[in-house]
């Protein structure tokens, strides 16, 4: 195995995660290859900083569904044409729209008591969409109330949510067969009469995905690992020109499982156990690529001593959490010592279990495992602004620090 030192590499890191993030990998998503062509970019990465791969193959094959954006992605509202990802969203589960569309001013409130006069002929609801304004919506009933709107109970065309929030998106795996368009509250007035969009969306039954798994095998038991994992994929395009770099979530996570590779595969650093790394695809469609991994497992689960998973490293000026820590205080209190000991961070903050990252199947399945963030600094998530430029990677040197502090102590 190579010799490629023993500290961590932030300018490494920094190299992985403008790779990751340039328009070439288009988002790491499910339009023009994204991830396809980043799984080969972290498969080579593997390889050179010498990860072996077991049964001499490095991907392992699976399928999904997955509804797409990749053409035409365009709305416009008296002249305006509105910028997409700064101006509005089309719902991941959006089917597609070409035309010009009335616009229906809805009053929810009015609709939740049946209080709401609707006449429309046949005609007329298939050119019509319905705008929705959630203002007002408090207690939990009304918010529940307002959410079921985007399944377009009056059977329209479309439906609009109006929003004052962030533009946060996602990856649907179903395609409903209406227009989904969330718009900035800006953008639209009850003036407003017809929009005129051109939304392509694609509907594909079979995507085909991997996961990349690699291994550095161990000095004393190597039929015993410790597992390093995080997902590559990302949102990908809405819409031909539009993209979601997914620079802390998660080219940072990959970033860091990629420096395990180095720093594991120096002689000097090596385990008394295997170390394993996964990269799992198909994260942001609901965890799919990690699910398939855990039906079909590389090696026995059972040969997993703990597991790490990693995303959304590059802040860390609040510190870090851990969830599953309430699950295993044991290894939560061992991240809490030597934390305090060697003063890597501002607080290790302790949560219970959640179905928010690969680590889930795996818990579910009895294998030990964390999930570890970063918190604060920068609050892009799932919109366009999570760029590499702006990523601090505020506490990535002492996060890895810590991590690797925690397999020594595991191996005791």
């Amino acid at each position: 195995m190579p010799l490629w030192g023993t500290a961590q590499d932030k300018q490494y890191a920094r190299q992985v995660i403008e790779k990751l993030t340039a328009l070439d990998m288009h988002g790491r998503g499910y339009v023009m290859d994204g991830d396809e062509i980043a799984a080969h970019y972290i498969k080579e990465q593997m390889e050179v900083h010498g990860a072996l791969a077991f049964d001499y193959n490095f991907y392992q094959d699976f399928s999904m569904t997955v509804n797409t954006f990749p053409g035409k992605m365009k709305v416009i509202v008296e002249e305006q044409v509105l910028t997409p990802g700064v101006d509005f969203l089309v719902k991941p589960s959006s089917g597609a729209a070409s035309g010009n569309y009335n616009l229906m001013w809805t009053d929810w409130k009015a609709l939740a008591h049946k209080e709401a006069d609707f006449t429309m002929t046949p005609s007329e609801m298939r050119k019509t969409l319905m705008v929705v304004d959630p203002s007002g919506a408090e207690t939990k009933e009304e918010k529940a109330f307002v959410q079921s709107l985007w399944g377009n109970p009056l059977g329209l065309v479309g439906v609009i949510v109006l929003t004052e929030d962030k533009l946060t998106w996602g990856v649907s795996q179903t395609q409903n067969p209406y227009i989904e368009l969330e718009i900035k509250k800006d953008k639209l007035t009850k003036d407003t009469k017809t929009i005129s969009l051109k939304i392509d969306a694609k509907y594909n039954p079979k995507h085909r995905c991997q996961n990349i798994v690699g291994f550095i095998e161990g000095k004393e038991e190597p039929d015993s690992f410790i597992v390093f994992t995080g997902h590559y994929d990302h949102l990908g395009h809405m819409g031909k020109d539009t993209y979601f770099p997914g620079a802390n979530d998660n080219a940072s996570g990959i970033s860091m499982l990629l420096d395990f590779v180095k720093h594991y595969a120096d002689y000097e650093n090596q385990s008394k156990y295997s170390i394993a790394f996964i990269a799992f695809g198909a994260e942001e469609a609901g965890l799919v690529g990690s699910r398939h991994y855990v039906e079909d497992p590389v090696f026995p689960l059972e040969q997993i001593k703990f597991l790490v998973n990693i995303d959304l490293l590059g802040t860390g000026g609040e510190g870090i959490t851990i969830v599953n820590a309430t699950k295993h205080e044991k290894e939560y209190n061992t991240f809490l010592k030597l934390n305090e000991k060697k003063k890597y961070l501002a607080q290790v903050k302790k949560r219970g279990p959640a179905a928010n990252s690969d680590h889930y199947f795996f818990s579910e399945k009895g294998v030990p495992a964390f999930f570890i963030y970063t918190m604060g600094g920068i609050t892009a998530y799932h919109d366009i602004y999570d760029v590499a430029e702006t990523l601090p990677l505020t506490e990535y040197e002492d996060v890895f620090k810590l991590i690797t502090d925690f397999v020594k102590e595991l191996e005791k």
